[in-house]
């Protein structure tokens, strides 16, 4: 996810007020601001003191030429944090800072600027500043940058097995916000077949519905977390980040409130697609359910074998939870 920043050294407190309900990540200031701001809100700050130096390794580089590209990228290579400013506002150069280092900030005017900025090279730069004094650009901005998007390509797979597999520890994620029919998490056995299991957002005769909630299944397999990666459901605790899908494959990224991990009975479910495995194990109950293709849940208790089902693929092989291209075997 990208960084959001305001420049808020000189800019209407009801503006700063917009930016922290909005999520601004940080707030730059004159160091006589530091005292009012803190009163606002629990925010970081990037401090600029009375000689214009700025905290926590940020820096202001105002492009004008090819020398001053030049000592913007070797910052950035040195470890600074380095806000590019231009003159005339240009995708160039940020493209060439871009492909040098991953530590480039560009100051933006509106939403436009940003989305363009965050999207240059298919990885965007690290965060964007906002320079403005409209309340109503800052929500905007803050649209684009903190609700991060992505979109998969899902396909639909076939059931082939469905068994019972004895008691096991499974995962309850309870998240911060609410889902919407056909709404879940991909989990899955292996990262290369992954399973949509939807939102417990269903009324049933036995439990009310917990639209902020996905069983998601046994502790051991993966979930997909922002930028492509995955984690272990284990390792999901109040905070983290993860990933919600709809059944088109469009995701986005939604908060941990609370993992419950529980013992249950379990099952195993196996699809497949054009000659690839998908498999997950979730709990054996009738509130579990996973996804048709036209996005209506169904209870892993009336799922047969035979069904189609919502899932994704990708090549095997994770490391640490990244992508890697490796021979990886996963059974």
């Amino acid at each position: 996810m990208k960084e959001f920043i305001l420049d808020a050294r000189n800019v209407p407190k009801a503006v700063i007020t917009t930016a922290i309900e909005s999520g601004v990540d940080f707030i730059l200031i004159k160091e006589e601001q530091a005292n009012d701001i803190k009163k606002l809100g629990r925010v970081k700050l990037i401090i600029q003191d009375k000689e214009g130096n700025l905290s926590d390794d940020f820096v202001i580089v105002k492009i004008e030429n090819k020398a001053d590209e030049e000592k913007a990228a070797n910052l950035a290579k040195s470890g600074k944090k380095v806000i590019v400013e231009t003159t005339d506002w240009t995708i160039i150069p940020l493209e060439n800072l871009i492909a040098q280092s991953p530590n480039i900030y560009s100051i933006v005017k509106n939403s436009e600027e940003a989305k363009t900025s965050a999207g240059i090279l298919e990885k965007g730069v690290k965060g964007i500043v906002l320079r403005t004094t409209d309340m109503n650009e800052v929500k905007k901005v803050a649209k684009v940058i903190k609700e991060d998007t992505e979109k998969l390509n899902f396909i639909k797979a076939k059931v082939t097995a469905i068994k019972p597999i004895g008691m096991g520890d499974r995962v309850a994620v309870d998240t911060t916000s609410l889902l919407k029919r056909g709404e879940g998490m991909l989990v899955g056995n292996s990262s290369a077949g992954m399973i949509l299991v939807h939102g417990e957002t269903e009324e049933s005769e036995y439990v009310a519905s917990r639209p902020f909630r996905v069983n998601a299944g046994a502790v051991h397999m993966y979930t997909r977390v922002p930028n492509g990666k995955t984690t272990y459901l284990s390792e999901l605790s109040a905070g983290k980040e993860v990933m919600i899908y709809d059944f088109n494959g469009n995701g986005r990224v939604v908060y941990v409130g609370r993992a419950k991990v529980e013992r249950r009975p379990m099952l195993l479910i196996e699809a497949e697609y054009e000659g690839k495995k998908l498999s997950a194990v979730l709990q054996n109950a009738e509130t579990i359910r996973v996804v048709k293709p036209d996005g209506t849940p169904i209870s892993v208790v009336d799922l047969k074998v035979g069904d189609e089902i919502v899932g994704y693929v990708e090549e095997a092989g994770r490391h640490f939870g990244m992508k890697v291209e490796e021979t990886i075997l996963e059974k």
